[in-house]
């Protein structure tokens, strides 16, 4: 069993052991940062997409009052997850959700069912909500995840969006 955790762990750091103590433990380190960052930001996104997607379903299912019906679920649920879980539920967070969803209803899904998309954080998404424009958003989605040094941080992306 241990040797099975070590060998998945191996692959997932991808660790390639030198001759320098020094370089492989911080090479490590670095490693671990790196996939814990990447694993939370996955898990967020998820759930943020999933929370929207149960939003516009609920929506759908009362479409002859979607207009206030939707606002009404976003403030009633923001209330009962406030008193829950504290910050972060707030409507405008719930909405974002929502939208999220809206805008990127196949975010996660591909034909074999497994996806090598590279996904951007949290930040950068929910700046992009921001665009009116698609074509726009897309753009600066695709420059933000093909060039992440090219310095599409979350304050760059808004001024550029916008």
């Amino acid at each position: 069993m241990n040797e099975i955790l070590i060998k998945n762990t191996e692959e997932l750091i991808n660790f390639k052991k030198t001759d320098n103590i020094h370089t492989d433990i911080i090479y490590i380190i670095e490693s671990s940062q790196e996939l814990a960052y990447k694993s939370v930001n996955l898990t967020l996104l998820v759930r943020n997409w999933l929370i929207g997607q149960r939003i516009y379903e609920e929506e759908l299912n009362n479409s002859e009052r979607k207009e206030t019906y939707g606002l009404n679920i976003i403030s009633n649920l923001s209330k009962k997850l406030s008193e829950k879980y504290g910050k972060g539920f707030n409507k405008t967070n719930l909405y974002s959700f929502y939208l999220f969803y809206k805008l990127y209803p196949n975010i996660f899904h591909s034909l074999s069912g497994k996806s090598n998309r590279s996904y951007l954080s949290w930040t950068h998404y929910r700046i992009l909500l921001q665009g009116k424009n698609k074509k726009a958003r897309d753009w600066y989605e695709e420059e933000a995840v093909n060039n992440p040094s090219f310095g599409f941080g979350g304050y760059c992306l808004l001024m550029n969006l916008h």
